[in-house]
């Protein structure tokens, strides 16, 4: 039996869109401790984290210690650990399914912006009374595609990110140049006047103790 075009095309769109349905992004402030719980529907889905140290909440202090994420499995078994680290992408297979934990630990004594993202692979096979070669190649196509078009947004997001907290450090780094400049200034013209002092004095000793 011939599949024809309009059902290929109906799995096609339903399965792209159903790959798309699994994904989550968050931006959030982090003072010691954030966990996030993600549901993993299928075992052997492919789970894609990202995850970018945007700023420091604090204009006197650029660190680069970062954070550390945890990840746990559904029965909290650890799957992987990151430490100190400001920006980090990472993808596992999920051997069971479950809810997912992602904990981050904020070892700073400073707020700090977090940009997270999870995506999970994963597509459903249908029955449509038709044999396996007339979908497997399909199906193929439409991983590829998915997979293609996740890695752009990815990147995108990913560069995006980098790019954001690029140009508020060197913000912050311009205001701490401005302020040392500031400082620097302010200690000069102070010398500058404790000098004058120094000296007025000096002088007026020294006057003094010629008139005697």
């Amino acid at each position: 039996m011939k599949v024809g075009f309009s059902n290929c095309a109906a799995v096609f769109l339903l399965t792209f869109l159903l790959s798309l349905e699994a994904a989550f992004g968050i931006r959030f402030v982090i003072d010691r401790e954030e966990c996030f719980s993600h549901n993993v529907q299928y075992e052997g889905d492919t789970v894609h984290i990202s995850f970018v140290v945007i700023k420091v909440d604090t204009s006197w202090h650029y660190t680069q210690d970062g954070v550390d994420l945890v990840v746990k499995g559904p029965s909290g078994d650890k799957i992987h650990d990151f430490r100190d680290k400001t920006t980090e992408k990472y993808d596992f297979v999920a051997r069971h399914k479950g809810v997912y934990q992602f904990c981050f630990t904020n070892k700073s004594p400073y707020h700090e912006t977090i940009d997270f993202d999870i995506h999970v692979s994963h597509f459903t096979y249908y029955d449509q009374h038709a044999k396996d070669e007339h979908f497997n190649p399909l199906l193929e196509q439409v991983s590829k595609l998915e997979e293609a078009l996740y890695n752009i947004q990815f990147e995108q997001h990913w560069l995006e990110a980098q790019t954001e907290r690029q140009a508020i450090a060197n913000e912050a780094m311009g205001r701490r140049a401005i302020h040392k400049v500031f400082f620097e200034s302010a200690a000069l013209v102070g010398a500058s006047l404790l000098q004058v002092f120094l000296l007025r004095r000096l002088f007026e000793r020294k006057l003094g103790m010629t008139r005697v």
